[in-house]
């Protein structure tokens, strides 16, 4: 009788563990995923669909609810707002936060990136080797970088330094300092407002990658792109999740999660350079003009710029990082 009555016992337990592991995924997590990218832009729908693939491999478990557009969160307000939970996952650029990341700012130095391949693969190399403290505040999902970021025109074409004198470029984060350093003005502007501010002459240009040009229709209001390739910067993204939501997901889902992350990095890069191609080639439709630096002009800008990478070094080792080795191991990357 008493191996009978433990018999039913340990059968009443198995039922309910098996009840309540089953009872955790009775509930569907439902998450929120604010990027400043409109619904249009290919790294947009990359988002969508990564949203889509986490719903299809979690058959439903979890589902990502989708806000592009800065419908959500502001794009300077992005990774606040997953860090607070207005948004449990965001998509947005580091340089957006300027100060806020500073060994992730090493990655969009103008070390002459040529691919959003490249990028895409060195900013995550950095991540993983440094682990930096100033992303431990958030669950990274992955990381990636647009193609080599250069010189577009409005009104006036720039073939050598002389040019810059006197004009108002957008630049922001990094790239501001690359401008300044050029001769130029940097005025920081958010992408959705760069469009306007150049239909109304607030400025004559902006650094940006090629893609741009289609993705945000800037090859309607620009007439140069100077290929200032020999101090090409990109500008990294990331994904990241709230930790609290994170920690709220089962561990088997984790996993899947974990590895769509890892399939999507590489398809980021290939979005961007595939982008880059339709960009040009929507730019020159348009009758833009495509400006070749000479070799001696490319290594003006070079010796010109190179000073924003020394004042990078110099900052981050006062404030106790080792800058030097940041910047080699990036350097590094690119090979």
């Amino acid at each position: 009788m008493r191996k009978l009555t433990s018999f039913f016992w340990l059968f009443a337990m198995v039922c309910g563990l098996l009840f309540f592991s089953s009872s955790l995924y009775a509930k569907t997590i439902k998450l929120n995923y604010s990027n400043f990218f409109p619904p249009t832009h290919v790294q947009s729908k990359l988002a969508q669909s990564w949203c889509d693939e986490v719903k299809k491999r979690t058959d439903g478990k979890v589902v990502v609810e989708y806000y592009p557009g800065q419908t959500l969160t502001k794009g300077t307000q992005n990774y606040d707002g997953v860090v607070s939970g207005l948004s449990d996952i965001g998509m947005c650029l580091f340089a957006y936060t300027r100060g806020r990341f500073p060994v992730m700012e090493a990655v969009d130095l103008p070390l002459g990136y040529d691919s959003g391949i490249t990028a895409t693969k060195v900013v995550n190399a950095a991540y993983q080797e440094f682990s930096p403290k100033e992303l431990h505040d958030t669950q990274v999902m992955y990381l990636h970088a647009h193609g080599a970021g250069v010189l577009h025109t409005a009104g006036k074409a720039v073939r050598t330094m002389e040019d810059f004198k006197g004009m108002k470029l957008r630049g922001h984060g990094t790239s501001a300092q690359v401008l300044a350093a050029l001769g130029a003005t940097p005025v920081s502007l958010p992408m959705p407002e760069l469009y306007q501010s150049l239909q109304k002459g607030i400025v004559q240009g902006a650094l940006y990658p090629i893609e741009v040009n289609k993705g945000w229709r800037m090859g309607e209001v620009v007439d140069f792109l100077t290929l200032s390739t020999p101090i090409a910067y990109t500008s990294s993204f990331y994904v990241v999740m709230n930790k609290d939501k994170w920690a709220q997901i089962p561990d088997d889902l984790k996993t899947v999660i974990m590895q769509i992350n890892e399939e999507w990095i590489p398809k980021h890069g290939l979005a961007w350079d595939e982008s880059d191609r339709e960009g040009l080639a929507f730019f020159k439709e348009l009758g833009g003009e495509v400006i070749e630096l000479s070799e001696s002009e490319g290594e003006r800008w070079q010796a010109a710029i190179a000073p924003v990478v020394d004042t990078y070094i110099e900052k981050m080792n006062k404030n106790g990082f080792d800058g030097q080795k940041i910047v080699d191991f990036v350097k590094a990357s690119l090979k």
